[in-house]
């Protein structure tokens, strides 16, 4: 008589280290993953429906409350595509403090996932409190490179949760010399903390798993993509930020309340830091490339669970650019440039810390939004994320369920994903049968 296949099922009742909620359903018969489905239940919060009929003007603090960690992502690119609608770019000293402002975000995101969410899946413990019984060294030095991130926002954007000093052409009140300047010495120790961390998470064992995604990201020319940039992809794709709906779309599933991304070909892609160190080591600076390099990272990096490496690789840069910034920094004569209400269609993109970030926007005559469109970077993840799933149960197949449901959970982690900014990740189940 034939023989029926191994049934077995594996309940999470919710993926901890992870912003919002969600499921994961594996079915495996036998040796074949039969089904893989990421179900995103979050419930929708409809933030492109609540600009509608708003000024301009709102965009940048509605769009803020998308994300509490990454507040000055929305921020950024909602003013970008609104500068753009309306003829009123920022450039020079004005365009230098947004940046500065960025790094600090890249800093303290980065540093709270590397340390606070990630880390304890490659040291086997469940949280960051149990990393601190064993090595408090790390975790104080994590606590204060994200404080020294959050001061950047404080300085420069009022505070360091959804900062209120940014607007559409600028700012409402440019920081002053001193209070800018005092940045200078934290961020020279945090340089250096920065390296050591690198080569403290360089020391974690990494699974092998190397994806062939395509990769999306910025690039712009002498610096590495943060606050604008070019579209660009390993497969020849070098197109402004307007051409974004010619190359990428979106589709909705039953099983998920956020849309999953996915190029004009239907294929999944890869947006975040993987896509952008690979796309952009040439732009990285010499310590940051050094740093990379011995921590065993070449050129290119695709396995998804270095990722926590290529994060701290990119605070090194942060913490560089910010100190340059600094060292370099006059108040420029005007806090923001002239913007006038009118009608005009934009599109705004940076790279928040877990990938591109797009925004595009209608406006009517009298500068009101009649179009909305927000593309988070999770949600462009989506499809790739099954796939990396897929190759993980694949190649655990004869784990047992406590492992494989583990390591489904690290691969997810590996992607930082900001569910409720996607809407929305999480209760995993595997079925065997």
């Amino acid at each position: 008589m034939p023989t029926t296949p191994e049934t077995r099922t594996i309940k999470v009742g919710a993926l901890t280290r992870v912003e919002g909620e969600g499921a994961l359903l594996v079915r495996i018969r036998g040796d074949t993953v039969a089904k893989l489905e990421l179900r995103i239940y979050e419930p929708p919060r409809f933030f492109e429906a609540l600009l509608r009929g708003r000024p301009f003007s709102d965009a940048p603090d509605i769009t803020a409350r998308i994300c509490g960690i990454c507040p000055l992502a929305y921020i950024t690119s909602a003013c970008q595509a609104m500068e753009d609608a309306l003829g009123a770019p920022v450039e020079g000293a004005l365009r230098d403090l947004r940046r500065l402002a960025y790094c600090g975000e890249w800093i303290e995101s980065h540093v709270l996932h590397v340390a606070m969410l990630h880390a304890p899946d490659f040291l086997g413990v469940p949280d960051a409190f149990a990393i601190a019984e064993t090595d408090p060294d790390l975790v104080k030095t994590a606590l204060r490179l994200k404080r020294l991130g959050n001061r950047i926002l404080e300085v420069v954007g009022g505070r360091a949760v959804h900062p209120v000093n940014f607007r559409v052409g600028g700012f409402y009140k440019v920081p002053n010399r001193d209070a800018v300047k005092a940045l200078a010495e934290p961020l020279r120790w945090g340089i250096e903390a920065a390296v050591g961390m690198t080569a403290a998470v360089a020391a974690f064992d990494f699974p092998d798993l190397d994806v062939a995604a395509t990769l999306v990201a910025l690039r712009e020319d002498g610096a590495y993509p943060i606050d604008r940039g070019r579209i660009v992809s390993d497969r020849g794709l070098d197109v402004p930020v307007a051409d974004f709906g010619r190359h990428f779309g979106e589709e909705h599933v039953a099983r998920s309340n956020a849309l999953h991304g996915m190029t004009a070909a239907g294929e999944p892609y890869l947006t975040g830091p993987l896509a952008r160190y690979t796309l952009n080591h040439d732009r990285l600076s010499p310590l940051a490339r050094q740093a990379a390099a011995e921590a065993g990272l070449g050129p290119e990096c695709r396995n998804p669970f270095r990722s926590i490496i290529v994060r701290m690789v990119e605070v090194i840069y942060a913490c560089e650019e910010a100190l340059r910034l600094v060292e370099a920094y006059t108040p420029p004569e005007a806090p923001a440039v002239p913007v006038v209400a009118g009608a005009g269609e934009g599109h705004g993109a940076s790279e928040a810390p877990r990938g591109l970030l797009y925004h595009h926007y209608r406006l009517d005559g009298e500068g009101r939004i009649t179009f909305a469109d927000i593309v988070p970077p999770t949600a462009q993840n989506q499809k790739q994320m099954e796939a990396d799933l897929r190759a993980v149960v694949e190649a655990n197949l004869g784990a047992d369920d406590a492992t494989l449901r583990w390591r489904c959970e690290q691969a997810i982690r590996n992607y930082d994903p900001c569910i409720s900014c996607a809407t929305h990740f999480l209760d995993v189940r595997v079925e065997r049968g």
